[in-house]
């Protein structure tokens, strides 16, 4: 099944907390469509979607599924996305693709955390909403206390489509407010019924406000409504795909998708009003030029997913764009510049692949065994096209990862190539300094998910240890110190002697300073007890971190005419320096880092009060919306390297923030003491 023509294609991301239904929805359209033989369930852990051994075994979605099904003549790409804010790439990668999201609501417990945060990055990336209450069955479901909580979340123009008859063991079907029509489904049937006496006023009221808000969309027929004349209902059906489009409007669906009711009303208005590809805002590319759904032309497509099945190898999942996908073309990188073969064209559903002849602009399709094309990327007729990258929020959360084996250890760096390859929300890189392999995400499920898919996947057993924080020493004192190096092994020997002094150097980093006069010791071995000096500053004074903002000067010394080599002054600078640094009042200085926290009003003084008591401090607060505050402050960087699943807790889900180390300040008394102390003891141990 691939899509006729762009004008039938319609792409629906489904968004929301987690738990809230989004993959059972997603399975029951697949069903209502034909598109598979049973009713998969995440609960049952047979779901088509969440696939994966780890979604199986947690029944939570942690990648992006697509599920392709045609209704009355139109594909509909439904992108089924993660609801937890770990895996929020996928969500934005979804967003990415669609013109169209739909968040899926508890119908007790109304919108939650992450749905506020996905509707906010919605708004922002552009793209057209719309609302699926779920789960009207359930014991406490309150349809009018949730479209409540929604207009309060999210505005005035959000408006029922549907009405449900009933609730909670009551609850048996839906009132179409566009057609003015109840339907319940019984089994593979869906009944036309009339619509309930003592609910016709409420359907009443919410045409009211839908034909009010449509009008918006076309000033005469506004014009008209204002006047007292009511929209017909064929200028209703009109203007509604154009208000649905522009946002004007956002409808709210009802049903239970484990009763199956609402779910054949849904489909039917996705693709009657749902916007096409062509309605969607046009895609920046990475020179900051624009680029619209084209149905002509040569073939563009971004790809905004990829993943790697131990069978399949890497699968790309691509928009297309402009022009028409098909197998055999012969498209461009624009990162790499190489051009890849599109040997087959796929649509997948879950994880069944099924060959497709083509796929039109504005439609979604898999390619795989591509030789180097990664998430991010894009292929074009002559790779002149490349789209800007997906708006991923900063990760922040990093951890050091080790092998348990030597074995292992062999494997680890390309697994994880691998999957960093997959998921651009990971970052992975070798900090030099620390000489450790430091994963950055969004949290500790997305590491734990991280931890699994290398044993699952790539049978490699990896472990975290304790990230190492950057810190640094310096002096406070000026101090010198004699650096005498003397060996004689038969033959020639080794002799070096040289004075050193070191002075504190606040802010100006590394000075060397030759005060050496009348010869005592030649050029060259100036040269070498620099060298000697800059080597032993990389591995610290009292704890083995780097020693920085210190002045050091040659003042005296003497050499030996046969004995005498740079490898001597070498040594010799090396324990003057040592010698002088013990006498110079040596520190240990921390990262300090810069936080903006953004919390509701309510949690404000619960963030402010952690702060401080984790030796931050409170720089200054401003609003910049109605209550919500941003909250400036720094703090060790110890302290924070993990904030994000801490704010995650005290705000109950809401807070956001970004970081970044900026300065360095010296550590208390107890802190430096206990720093020196596991410094002599992984020596003493000999690591």
């Amino acid at each position: 099944m691939g899509a006729p023509s762009t004008d039938k294609v319609r792409n629906v991301v489904l968004l929301g907390h987690g738990d809230a239904g989004k993959t059972s929805l997603a399975e029951a359209m697949l069903f209502m469509a034909g598109q598979t033989k049973r009713l998969g369930s995440v609960a049952e852990g047979h779901s088509n979607l969440d696939y994966e051994a780890e979604e199986v075994k947690r029944k939570i979605t942690l990648n992006l599924a697509l599920a392709p099904l045609e209704h009355n003549g139109v594909k509909v790409n439904i992108i089924d996305t993660p609801g937890y804010a770990d895996f929020i790439g996928d969500a934005i990668a979804g967003m990415e693709a669609a013109e169209m999201a739909l968040f899926v609501v508890d119908a007790v417990a109304g919108p939650q955390v992450q749905t506020r945060k996905l509707w906010k990055l919605a708004t922002e990336i552009g793209i057209a909403k719309a609302i699926f209450i779920n789960r009207m069955d359930k014991e406490h479901a309150d349809f009018a206390a949730v479209m409540k909580s929604l207009e309060e979340a999210f505005g005035h123009r959000v408006g029922a489509v549907q009405i449900p008859l009933g609730a909670e063991e009551d609850f048996r079907g839906v009132i179409d407010i566009i057609r003015m029509k109840a339907y319940h489904h019984e089994e593979d049937k869906e009944q036309v019924l009339e619509i309930p006496a003592d609910l016709k006023d409420a359907a009443e009221s919410a045409r009211d406000k839908l034909c009010e808000l449509v009008a918006e969309a076309d000033d005469d027929l506004m014009m008209k409504y204002l006047e007292g004349e009511r929209l017909t209902q064929e200028e209703l059906e009109t203007l509604l795909d154009k208000a649905i489009a522009q946002s004007i409007f956002i409808p709210v669906f009802v049903g239970s998708v484990t009763a199956m009711q609402g779910v054949e009303d849904l489909l039917d208005d996705i693709v009657t009003f749902f916007p096409e590809p062509t309605a969607h805002g046009p895609l920046t590319t990475v020179d900051g030029s624009e680029m619209h759904i084209t149905t002509g032309g040569e073939v563009a497509a971004h790809v905004f997913k990829t993943l790697s099945d131990p069978y399949v190898g890497r699968m790309n999942f691509v928009k297309v764009v402009s022009g028409t996908l098909k197998p055999g073309d012969e498209l461009v990188n624009s990162r790499t510049g190489k051009k890849e073969r599109v040997a087959h064209v796929y649509k997948m559903t879950g994880k069944e692949t099924t060959d497709i002849e083509s796929a039109p602009a504005g439609d979604i399709a898999v390619l795989t065994k591509l030789s180097d094309t990664l998430t991010n990327d894009t292929l074009s007729a002559k790779g002149d096209v490349a789209f800007a990258p997906l708006p991923l929020p900063e990760p922040l959360y990093p951890v050091a990862i080790v092998a348990k084996t030597k074995a292992d250890e062999d494997k680890l760096g390309s697994a994880l190539k691998s999957i960093v390859e997959e998921d651009p929300s990971l970052i992975l890189r070798r900090d030099e300094e620390t000489h450790q392999t430091v994963i950055t995400s969004y949290g500790d499920a997305a590491i734990d998910v991280l931890l699994n898919r290398l044993h699952d996947r790539f049978h490699v057993e990896a472990e975290l240890v304790d990230i190492r924080i950057p810190y640094r020493e310096t002096i406070r004192k000026t101090a010198q110190a004699q650096g005498r190096h003397k060996k004689q092994t038969g033959g020639s020997g080794q002799f070096a002697d040289c004075w050193l002094r070191l002075e504190p150097n606040p802010g100006g980093g590394y000075e060397f300073l030759d005060e050496i006069v009348g010869g005592r010791i030649s050029k060259p071995f100036i040269v070498a007890i620099d060298k000697g000096v800059q080597d032993t500053m990389t591995s610290g004074a009292i704890a083995g971190y780097p020693v920085v903002d210190v002045k050091v000067a040659v003042y005296d010394g003497s050499m030996h005419s046969v004995d005498s080599n740079e490898m001597a002054f070498k040594t010799a600078a090396r324990i003057g320096f040592r010698a002088a640094a013990e006498k110079a009042d040596p520190v240990i200085l921390e990262p300090i880092a810069t936080l903006s926290i953004e919390v509701p009003d309510e949690h404000a003084g619960a963030v402010m009060g952690d702060i401080s008591s984790i030796r931050g401090r409170i720089l200054g607060m401003d609003a910049p919306e109605a209550g919500v505050q941003v909250i400036h402050a720094q703090a060790p960087y110890a302290e924070v390297v993990h904030y994000s699943p801490h704010l995650r807790s005290i705000t109950s889900g809401t807070g956001t923030y970004t970081l970044s180390i900026e300065s360095y300040e010296q550590v208390p008394g107890d802190v430096q003491k206990k720093l020196v102390e596991e410094y002599q003891k992984e020596k003493a141990e000999g690591h």
